[in-house]
């Protein structure tokens, strides 16, 4: 059975295609009736994911074709979610490594290129998007070849196959002169060129658990190749845990995957990948194996986090307005809940019973944590993030990033000059079809507050993606904000007069009719220092009014930070509140004299 079975993850950059393509396979492999309405991108079944048009969690799917049963893995491209590539890389047995055929190769394609060789995984090359104006598909097969010379160690993995394929169109060929259209030339290739598992299905049962999903009727249930024996549904077996203890317990529910659904199975055989409910304190990267026979596979180890930040209770003057959820022990339990499947989180105590430590591979991948609590009626403050350094060989390390810029020509003077005050390094500099790519190591730190900037100095037009890289040793101090904030002296709603004489003194973050308290920020002060504001006080009447003269006082539209750019630019002595309908941002310390007490104590 296992020879007829086929394992592959989809592995890319950010907005490569990956999950197009896993769309265009669903549908040319039967999976589908004629008549049936079919949503694009049918594997980002979350809400988040289908806003953004990004994969976040990786996802498991079968297909059978040609008397082939594939199992394929769809993983997510930003590299903050590179813990959920990494662990998925285990249970397959060959990749299919895509690449824009315009972009080329980008920072996360050489993560997960990099995750895969070293695993001794042979890929699969599909250079997609082929058809996109202006592709460019031999060339970037020189780079993914180039890419492969810098990273491998094995001169077998250089022997990579290659397909062209266009996966919104559904078509793929081994030539670039080829006629095709459909993925019949991906399909032959994967027959082809990918291994059965190498699995002894007579052997005691072993299985590396790979993923873990909730369910609130089955449990934890556990995710993973059989990589030897035989399993049955009820059957007694043995969990090992990290530590090597060993406790045994009954398999509740053995499931497999038929197309795009879960479905309940009696029985499976090593090669196949399966998911296990009956065990509620498995984790990821332990084992599952024979109750009589147990043996531990190798404990899969995971990245560590880059980046962490403080949640904590909110305590302002709205706490408990907008939301359901406010108490130290209701983040406690989301956090604690989240940790059961989120692999590359980590959460601490603090001295303050009200505060919790919680790291992560990247501001994205805490941003995405926070969004989803809001949207469960969650309320709380975030912290500034702040990186997570590391003592090696006696000497203070910082995680640096591999950062990828395509800009036009005018403005990649003002972008070197922004980086060079961020400790970035240039590694390369090359044109690239109207615009320049560069490429630099510059520390994580540098990067926080950076996009937005980059953002208005491009006009828009820039791209930027970054990768982890290494940790080397400290860089040295780097300068934060250089602009102030204008916080709001009152409590109360904000008045249209009020905005307007304050506008000339930066840019707003509210419109009218926005309440506020003590202590919060309205906007961004035009100078370097904080300015306490009143932006509630209206207009003083009188009984001799001209004609025309209020309807003369119009704002200018306030900026509107979404989540990301809030936790990007706060400082220090800053919090973003979040409730369910609104990101605000805040000191600290609410009272002024209290700001300046500590404002002492610091210096």
């Amino acid at each position: 059975m296992s020879a007829n079975i086929r394992n592959i993850a989809i592995i890319a950059h950010v907005d490569h295609g990956k999950t197009t393509l896993v769309d265009a396979m669903l549908r040319q492999s039967g999976v589908f009736r004629d008549n049936q309405a079919i949503t694009e991108r049918v594997m980002d079944s979350n809400d988040l994911e289908k806003e953004r048009g990004i994969t976040i969690l990786s996802k498991n799917l079968s297909i059978h074709h040609g008397g082939l049963k594939i199992n394929i893995v769809d993983t997510p491209g930003h590299a903050d979610f590179g813990g959920e590539v990494e662990r998925v890389l285990k249970m397959v047995d060959s990749v299919l490594l895509l690449v824009d055929a315009f972009d080329g190769p980008m920072p996360q394609t050489r993560f997960v290129l990099k995750k895969s060789l070293d695993l001794g995984i042979k890929p699969i090359v599909v250079i997609n998007k082929i058809d996109r104006p202006g592709a460019r598909a031999e060339e970037v097969v020189n780079m993914v070849f180039d890419l492969f010379c810098e990273l491998t160690t094995d001169e077998g993995q250089l022997d990579f196959p290659i397909v062209y394929a266009s996966a919104k169109s559904g078509y793929a060929k081994r030539h670039l002169a080829d006629e095709s259209n459909d993925l019949e030339p991906l399909f032959e290739m994967i027959a082809e060129r990918v291994a059965p598992p190498v699995a002894n299905p007579d052997a005691p049962f072993q299985m590396l658990v790979s993923s873990i999903a909730y369910n609130d009727y089955l449990g934890r249930i556990a995710t993973g190749r059989i990589a030897n024996g035989r399993v049955k549904a009820g059957e007694t077996i043995a969990h090992i845990d990290k530590d090597g203890k060993i406790t045994r317990g009954r398999i509740s529910k053995l499931l497999g995957y038929e197309g795009l659904a879960q479905i309940e199975i009696p029985d499976s055989v090593a090669g196949d990948i399966v998911s296990i409910a009956g065990f509620e304190t498995v984790s990821i990267g332990e084992t599952l194996a024979s109750a009589t026979e147990p043996v531990a596979l190798p404990y899969l180890a995971i990245d560590q986090p880059t980046l962490s930040m403080n949640f904590m209770v909110s305590d302002s003057p709205f706490a408990g307005k907008e939301g359901k959820y406010v108490t130290s022990r209701n983040i406690r339990d989301r956090l604690t809940k989240e940790l059961r499947t989120n692999v590359s989180l980590r959460v601490e105590d603090t001295d303050n019973t009200d505060t919790f430590k919680v790291s992560g591979r990247g501001e994205l991948h805490l941003s995405i944590l926070i969004e989803n609590m809001r949207r469960e009626g969650f309320e709380l403050s975030v912290s500034k993030p702040e990186v997570i350094f590391q003592e090696i060989d006696g000497v203070r390390c910082e995680p640096m990033e591999y950062l990828v810029i395509d800009v036009p020509e005018e403005y990649q003077g003002t972008v070197i000059e922004k980086l060079g005050t961020r400790k970035a390094e240039m590694v390369s500099m090359q044109p690239m079809n109207g615009v320049n790519r560069l490429e630099f190591v510059i520390p994580a730190r540098g990067l926080i507050g950076f996009r937005t900037e980059f953002l208005t100095d491009t006009r828009g037009t820039g791209v930027m993606n970054h990768t982890f890289h290494e940790y080397s040793p400290y860089k040295g101090p780097i300068a934060g904000r250089k602009n102030g904030v204008l916080i709001s002296v009152d409590s109360g709603e904000t008045v249209g007069y009020s905005l307007f004489n304050l506008q000339d003194r930066g840019i707003l973050f509210l419109s009218a009719g926005t309440p506020v308290y003590e202590g919060m920020i309205v906007g961004q002060h035009a100078k370097d220092n904080d300015l306490v504001v009143n932006a509630c006080r209206g207009k003083k009447l009188t009984n001799v009014r001209s004609s025309g003269t209020d309807d003369s006082t119009k704002c200018s539209p306030p900026t509107i930070l979404s989540l990301e750019q809030a936790l990007e630019y706060i400082a220090d002595d800053e919090l973003v509140e979040v409730t369910p309908k609104s990101i605000r941002l805040r000191k600290r310390y609410l009272d002024a004299n209290e700001r300046k007490k500590h404002e002492k104590k610091s210096k």
